[in-house]
Order: structure tokens, then C-alpha cells, then sequence
């Protein structure tokens, strides 16, 4: 009786494990992904907008929403997100994503 609750128990730990495994590969493979779209957007933000007035000029709004973890939003903050997405429509990086960018400028 007591073998076979042993065998049971390892029979069912060696199922959750693989089921884990497969689920964590998964996972992995879509956060990897998310964040390779996230700095790739990014990236363009940063190499784009290096000289650009708008986006230099909202550095200190960007620096407050990013500490305050979108709290505070400036209108200058307001203006340069604005212009970015004007300028790249595609891009999907999140207002604080894009205020990490600015500060990287």
C-alpha cells in the first residue's frame, strides 16, 4: 500500500513538473518577446527625437512621472508624448515607457 502511494505521488510530481516547465518556457518566451517590442520602440524614440526641441524641453516632466510612477504629469510631459505618437503611430511603448525613453536622450 504504501509503494503504491509512492509510485502515485512520483507519477503525479513528475506530470506537475512537466506541466510547470512547458508553462514557464511559454511564459518566458512571452515576456522576452514583450520587452524586445518595448526597447526596440523605444530604441526608435530615443534615436529619433535626440534633437528634437519638443521632447528635449519635457526631460523634467518626464523625470517627475517617472518618480512619482505616472502621478504627476506635466504639460510638457503631455506635449512631447503627443508629438511622439504623431510621429510614430505604431509604436507600443506606454506613457511611462516613453518617459524612461525621454530621460535616456
Amino acid at each position: 500500500m504504501n509503494r503504491l502511494r509512492l509510485l502515485t505521488a512520483a507519477a503525479l510530481l513528475t506530470c506537475a513538473s512537466g506541466a510547470f516547465a512547458s508553462s514557464f518556457i511559454v511564459t518566458t518566451d512571452t515576456l522576452v518577446d514583450a520587452t524586445k517590442a518595448t526597447s526596440d520602440g523605444t530604441t526608435d524614440v530615443t534615436h529619433s527625437f535626440r534633437d528634437d526641441k519638443i521632447v528635449l524641453q519635457a526631460r523634467d516632466d518626464a523625470a517627475a512621472f517617472v518618480a512619482t510612477r505616472g502621478d504627476v504629469r506635466g504639460a510638457q510631459l503631455e506635449a512631447a508624448l503627443r508629438h511622439i505618437r504623431g510621429k510614430l503611430p505604431n509604436l507600443a511603448a506606454n506613457d511611462l515607457q516613453l518617459a524612461q525613453a525621454i530621460l535616456v536622450i
